[in-house]
Parts: structure tokens; sequence; C-alpha cells
């Protein structure tokens, strides 16, 4: 390539060899969604008399088919993989695709590697097309693996195909909605934001005119991919849109790309107050820097508690008959109520790993402060190195416990108001309460990596993507107990289903006061790296 387009190939090496452990994760973790889900769903409906109950359950609840789609084929396992698959595989997708144009084009510009690069022999244009060609083909890969692999499973394989478009089709446009967001913003977590909501308003677009007017769902990427209707007599024709969309959005994207200056966003930075006293602190800084992150996932966690709720104690129409298996260990043999208790437990502890997912992020803002050289400055001033980490963790440790019990709470609010029972508000949300200890262990990864092996930090995510796969899928692949003991979630009580357990919420604060101190020192000591 030459002119604009000059050293295109050379950055895309360089990104893949950067990105290849990244890539890697993303897409096996999509992969063993649609898999792993299609053989779960096979032994949680072992006859068909099962996968019938299933579908009328499901057909008769919007809260169902708010929270999933449209229900297509439900008394097969391919429809009901489908089913439980295409939304939240079309959030993977957009989120590993926000993940790889936000790293290469606004976080290459943000931290001065963009410009170094453009000091060679390069194109202006060329960091935007590379990262919109690895884009595009892990989107790709992803799409094939999902097909072949539900096809070597024995699912219908026009179905399977179907399936892998509709998740390449919907990453692809959402990869043109991060491009447009990057040229918008300048900042990485503004594109992150922006990126956040669109994936977030084509899901509730989608669930609004799932249940509603039809209309609305056809203008969610989402809605796109499962209007396919895979396993169903395949609709193929709606992959078009998403490609036209990915197109467009591509084409606008390049178009503000051309009309910025290099660093900068379209979308002009707020300035900041004249008055900066709740900022003259480390403390009234780091809330400051954190604030908005707050704000956007307390909202993520009242819908997302809400949406939860809102199924009811219908839970037990979906899998109360359906697999005698589930249904006692669920309930420990006890009765419908315990099943719907069960299930509700369980909805808490993914809401206590999506806010280790939070206490994550924000652990690891230090880390970025520091690789920004914007901590420099702030240890020049009377700041301990020691204060300054403490504001930063303080925050991600009583946010993220802030997140998980407003999760619960919410579950509980919108499940009280169906069934007239509003202390199931106090029981969810003091579930909630109850899994904190093993969000804090997980805030206490990041901080120790950040203190000890700051470049290793981001490997702290392994703990949250371990704790999703045991909680999903250890008891179906059956891992040895040691195994699922990595996870600090499994070591949990399913509260309000099964009494606290005092013992492992001990040990597992013992165990983050270690991790917390092994940060702490180990910042302490070492060199600042940026």
């Amino acid at each position: 390539m030459s002119g604009r387009y000059a050293g295109t190939g050379v950055l895309l090496r360089f990104a893949l060899r950067r990105d290849r452990w990244a890539l890697l994760w993303w897409i096996l973790g999509g992969f063993l969604l649609y898999v792993v889900t299609a053989a779960t769903v096979e032994g949680t409906y072992p006859t068909q008399a099962d996968l019938d109950a299933a579908a009328a359950a499901v057909s008769g609840n919007p809260a169902f088919i708010a929270m999933a789609g449209p229900a297509y084929a439900l008394d097969t396992i391919g429809g009901q993989t489908a089913w439980q698959t295409t939304a939240f595989g079309a959030i993977i997708a957009g989120l590993m695709s926000t993940f790889l144009i936000n790293r290469h084009v606004r976080a290459g510009e943000e931290g001065g590697q963009s410009e170094l690069i453009r000091a060679n022999v390069t194109g202006r244009s060329a960091p935007g097309a590379s990262a919109l060609i690895e884009t595009t083909a892990a989107n790709l890969l992803l799409g094939v693996l999902v097909a072949a692999g539900l096809t070597a499973y024995g699912l219908p394989a026009a179905g399977s195909v179907c399936l892998g478009v509709a998740v390449t089709t919907t990453g692809w446009t959402f990869m043109g909605a991060a491009f447009v967001c990057a040229q918008l913003s300048q900042t990485t977590r503004g594109v992150w934001g922006m990126s956040g909501a669109v994936i977030g308003a084509a899901y509730l677009l989608r669930a609004i005119g799932d249940v509603g007017n039809a209309t609305f769902s056809w203008l969610s990427p989402i809605g796109w991919g499962q209007r396919m209707r895979a396993y169903d007599d395949e609709r193929w024709w709606p992959a078009l849109i998403g490609i036209a969309a990915a197109a467009i959005l591509v084409a606008i994207g390049h178009a503000l790309f051309e009309r910025r200056d290099f660093g900068a966003g379209l979308l002009a930075v707020k300035p900041g107050p004249a008055d900066a006293r709740w900022s003259s602190g480390t403390t009234g800084l780091a809330w400051r820097l954190h604030r908005p992150t707050v704000i956007g996932w307390g909202i993520a966690f009242v819908l997302t508690g809400l949406s939860y709720g809102s199924v009811g104690d219908d839970v037990d129409d979906l899998i109360g008959d359906a697999s005698g298996d589930l249904t006692a260990a669920l309930t420990g043999g006890g009765d419908q109520i315990s099943l719907v208790d069960g299930f509700y437990s369980s909805a808490v502890i993914i809401i206590a790993i999506i806010a280790a997912a939070y206490g994550t992020s924000a652990a690891l803002r230090s880390r970025g402060e520091e690789t920004s050289g914007r901590l420099e400055p702030v240890l020049a001033t009377a700041a301990s190195r020691t204060r300054w980490l403490a504001d930063h963790v303080g925050i991600a440790l009583l946010g993220s416990a802030l997140m998980v019990v407003v999760g619960g709470a919410c579950t509980g609010l919108s499940l009280g108001l169906l069934t007239d029972d509003l202390d199931q508000v106090w029981r969810l949300g003091g579930a909630g309460l109850a899994a904190v200890p093993a969000i804090w262990v997980v805030v206490g990864v990041a901080v120790a990596l950040v203190g000890v092996l700051p470049r290793l930090s981001a490997l702290a995510w392994l703990m949250v993507g371990w704790g999703a796969v045991v909680l999903m899928f250890g008891a179906l692949l059956d891992f040895p107990d040691w195994v699922n003991g990595i996870s600090p979630f499994d070591h949990l009580a399913l509260v309000p289903a099964q009494d606290y357990d005092w013992t492992s919420g001990l040990w597992l604060l013992a165990v983050t006061a270690v991790l917390l101190i092994v940060g702490f020192v180990g910042f302490r000591r070492r060199d600042l790296q940026t």
C-alpha cells in the first residue's frame, strides 16, 4: 500500500502479534458461550416433552423474551441454543470490537504511540485501516468457529452457519460504531462510554421491540441477528443489513477522521471547574476520575437487577419440570420456593462477577494513571504513594460492594413487585452483600499485580473470566474441586437459598488483606513504570 495507507501491512502484523493473547481469550470465550450452551440445553431438557414445556413457558412470558429475544423453534435444541446465545454473543462481539478499535485508534493517539508511528514511513490512515482489518478478521474467525463448533456438536449445519453469520455481522456493525466513537471522543474512556451506550441501546431497543412494537427491534444490530431465525427456516437477508450498516459507519468514521486534528476528538472536552477545592487532594482527584464510571456502572447494575427480577417466579415453569437433576441441584430436594430462591441466588452471583469486573477496572485505573505519566506530577507534591493508591483502591472496593448490593436489591425490588413480597429487596440485597468478600479477592489480585508485577496487571481479568467459567461451566464439564476453587465465587454459599458461610467469608477477607498488603508494599518500593 502507498500514500495514506502506507505501512498498513506492517502495523497489522504488529497489532496481531501484540493482541494475540487478547484475541485468543475474546474469541475462545465467545466460542465457548455457544458450544457449552448447546451442551447445557441438551442436558437440561433431555426429552421432547421438556423442550415443549420450556418453549411454552418462554412464549408466554414477556420478561423472558425481553431478556434473550424472540421465541423461534424453542422446542428444539438448536432453537434453544440460538435463543440463549444470540443477544449475549452479539454483546461479546461488540465489546471485542470496541476493545480492538479503541486500543489501536484512540489509545494509540492518547498514549503517544501513534505519533511515533507517524514519524516513520506510514500513511495517516494506516493505523485505523490496520485496526479495522484486524477487527473484521477477528469477528469473522469467531463466526466461523461458532458455525463449525455447533455443526460438529451435531446441530443442523444451516442453523449453525446462520448463527455464525449473525454474530459476525453484528460484531462488524459494532466495529463501525466504535470507529465513529473513536473520532468523536478524545479519550479512551470516552470511546468505551459511547460504544457501551451504543451496545446498551441496541439491547434495549431489541428488548422493547420484542415485547411491543417490532419496529424497534429492526433498529438494533442485535435484532438483525435474531431475525435471521437460526434453526427455524433461516433467513439470510438480515445479514446484509449488518454488512451495509458496518460499511456506512466505517465510511462515516473515515470522513470524521479526515476532519479532526491528530490526538483530538470532534467533541470538545468539557472544561474543568474554575474552583477545584474538591479535587485539591488525592481523594478528591481520585473521585473525580472515577465518578463517571461509577455512575455508568451503577445505572447498568440497576437495569440488570430489574431485568433479572422481572422474570418473577415463572422460572419454575421454565426449568421446574425440565430436569430432575437440575431441580434437585437448585432446591436440595425442596419445593418450588426453594427453586426460585436457587435461581435468584445464582443470579446474584452473576451480578457479583460483573461487580468484580467493575472493581478490577477501577483498581487498574491506578496503573493507567501511572503509564500515562499523570502520576509523576501528583507525587511531586506532598502526596504519598500509599495515600494515592489507597484512594483508588478504596473506590474500587467500596464501589464494587455498592454495585452488587444495588444489583441484588433491584432484583429483589422487581421480583417483589411482581410477587407482592417486598421483603425480597432485603433478602437479595443481603445476598449481594454476602458476595462482597469474593469480589474483594478479585480486586486484591489486581492491586497485587499493580504493585508487584505492573506490566502483567492485565492478567487480573483472568480472575473475572475464570469466575464466570466456573459458574457457568464448572458443573457441566465436571471440573475437579481444586480447579473450581481457584474462583473465589466458588466458595460462596447460595444466599438466600442457603445459609451464609461465615468461615468462607472470613477466609476470603483474610486473602484480600494479604493481597492488598502485597500490592501496597510492592508499589511503595518499586520504581514508577511508564
